[in-house]
């Protein structure tokens, strides 16, 4: 059985709820998707820790984490990404992470070169200032979470989400409500209007792409500007899977994760 505990500590101003993964290997700190709490990363987490010692972060507003009144900005994520790291007492820890939480790396590790030791990008939205637009509408992530705060049953979020096993389902419906709706919306709006991409050619440790072979998130193009943008990237495509990769393909994630050289 994987050792797990839950805790807190404070940074950049906050309380913030981490889970820990007990592992030999490197630290990883996990920064989830927009409306992922930490625990929904959980049977992704018990697998990627045979080869790393996981961290998995609940973003501000989201899961156990403190919510209310804060700043929901890119540049306040990547703080606290960046101060987590002393707070919590790691060593140039590996950062893993999904969609929203690609790009708070990206910004993280521009902000700090030294805090981290490598980055796995796993599907960042590519939308941007003068970009398409992100692929999923607001409305998905309004209704799903206000049905959620109401109280909603798995086979209810079964319209969100079909292609989600019952068990799945069932945890989204039980934690969704934690994904305050404003710190969401101040998210999906950043993904238009913060532009990522300045901050890819100044990214000098090792950086890997994982994209989602299925989903528009990123398409070849976006690969080819982002490899003249930085040729250092590494990309690994996971085949038969959605913008939620470990959902889709779990052991097509687990190999583009493990088999990446962070010590590259």
């Amino acid at each position: 059985m994987v050792a797990t505990s839950g805790y807190n500590v404070r940074a950049n101003g906050i309380r913030h709820h981490l889970i820990r993964f007990h592992g030999d290997g490197p630290e990883l700190l996990v920064i989830p998707g927009i409306t992922s709490p930490a625990i929904s990363w959980g049977f992704v987490a018990e697998r990627l820790c045979e080869r790393f010692d996981v961290h998995v972060l609940d973003v501000r507003g989201r899961g156990l984490s403190e919510a209310g009144d804060l700043d929901y900005s890119l540049v306040s994520m990547a703080t606290d990404a960046v101060e987590l790291v002393q707070a919590i007492g790691l060593s140039k820890p590996i950062i893993l992470g999904h969609s929203m939480g690609a790009r708070t790396a990206i910004r993280a590790a521009h902000m700090s070169p030294n805090t981290f030791s490598s980055l796995i990008l796993v599907d960042p939205p590519v939308s941007g200032p003068g970009r398409r637009e992100y692929p999923s509408a607001w409305l998905w992530y309004e209704d799903s979470i206000r049905m959620a705060v109401k109280g909603c049953s798995a086979e209810d979020m079964k319209a969100y989400c079909p292609t989600w096993t019952p068990t799945q389902l069932a945890q989204r419906a039980e934690w969704l409500h934690t994904c305050q709706l404003d710190a969401i919306k101040a998210a999906y709006d950043g993904f238009h209007s913060d532009d990522i991409h300045q901050y890819l050619p100044d990214l000098k440790l090792a950086v890997r792409l994982v994209v989602a072979g299925d989903a528009p998130v990123i398409q070849d193009q976006d690969i080819e500007e982002i490899k003249s943008l930085n040729p250092a990237i590494d990309v690994k495509i996971v085949d038969d899977a959605g913008h939620m990769i470990p959902w889709d393909n779990l052991e097509g994630f687990l190999r583009a994760v493990m088999e990446f050289d962070v010590a590259n």
